[in-house]
């Protein structure tokens, strides 16, 4: 064998894989965008929900008007619950969260510890302006010490996930400008290494078409190899998310993620196809001069 021709075959080997690997980042960062998009809403919608706020009572409250409140609040349509915490419960609770009883060490002063309502709002009310308005309506009432919240969490939170869209979907863009280019030096190395077999055709008169078709095959494949390790990272990684947020329901969203699932197989070939022709395309119409080069 030629050094030159096995030079290629070595150069085409590495090239195909750092495509085959370049085509793989591109469709893992486009399924997380779209399985971010997918689950963005249900789990902004939970992380809504477990947010609320806490109104505190004062020291001197009876346990039937904090009941008569609690009644009251659950009530309203934008509320989704109300728990009542007790001194005795918020005690026990602050135990567990030290490790010990806390009381010994203040001797005879009483508990500093105060009965509240934890409160959590249903997901679309759960925002600065409603949980705003809704302080200064509990706030008012003579049972309540005050109200307490993290009053620019939420926000926070919308505009985290939208700033994450962005930057998943920007570098998916840089990702997939980047794939190309690769797929289209992998097939230069293809065209290169295949050169006289690519030259014989053309001199016999074989179509654009026919001396594409093999290359066309080859790289749809690579990409449909792609899919597939793309698919099987993104499976491992849905799985392992669900143990640490549970509130990912795969079951719900299950016919969105077959869906992202099958879009992206057939991106990948579309992609892989469209390249390789746009490429092949182009060294067709090089000089012989420049196809050896």
């Amino acid at each position: 064998m030629h050094p030159n021709n096995k030079s290629s075959k070595i150069r085409y080997a590495g090239s195909y894989f750092i495509s085959l690997t370049s085509m793989v980042l591109v469709l893992l960062v486009l399924g997380m965008y779209a399985v971010t998009v997918v689950f963005a809403d249900s789990m902004l919608d939970y992380v809504k929900e477990n947010i609320g706020f806490e109104v505190v009572m004062k020291n001197n409250a009876k346990e039937a008007d904090i009941n008569k409140l609690k009644n009251e609040i659950s009530k309203k349509d934008y509320v989704k619950s109300v728990e009542y915490i007790s001194k005795e419960d918020a005690t026990n609770r602050m135990k567990e969260d030290l490790g010990e009883d806390f009381l010994q060490w203040l001797g005879d002063v009483e508990n500093p510890l105060l009965p509240s309502l934890d409160v959590r709002f249903i997901a679309d009310y759960a925002n600065s302006d409603s949980m705003a308005m809704v302080e200064r309506w509990i706030g008012k009432k003579s049972i309540v010490k005050e109200v307490v919240y993290q009053k620019s969490l939420t926000n926070a939170i919308n505009d985290n996930v939208a700033k994450v869209k962005i930057v998943l979907f920007a570098l998916s863009l840089i990702l997939l400008l980047i794939a190309i280019s690769l797929i289209s030096h992998t097939i230069r190395l293809s065209v290169y290494s295949k050169r006289f077999s690519v030259r014989t055709m053309q001199l016999v008169g074989a179509t654009r078409f026919f001396i594409m078709k093999p290359f066309v095959k080859t790289f749809m494949l690579q990409g449909l190899y792609a899919a597939i390790i793309t698919l099987t990272i993104m499976t491992l990684i849905l799985f392992g998310a669900v143990d640490y947020l549970p509130e990912m329901d795969l079951a719900r969203t299950n016919i969105d993620i077959a869906m992202i699932y099958v879009t992206m197989v057939i991106f990948s070939l579309v992609l892989t196809a469209l390249a390789t022709m746009f490429s092949m395309r182009r060294y067709l119409n090089a000089d012989i001069d420049e196809l050896y080069m």
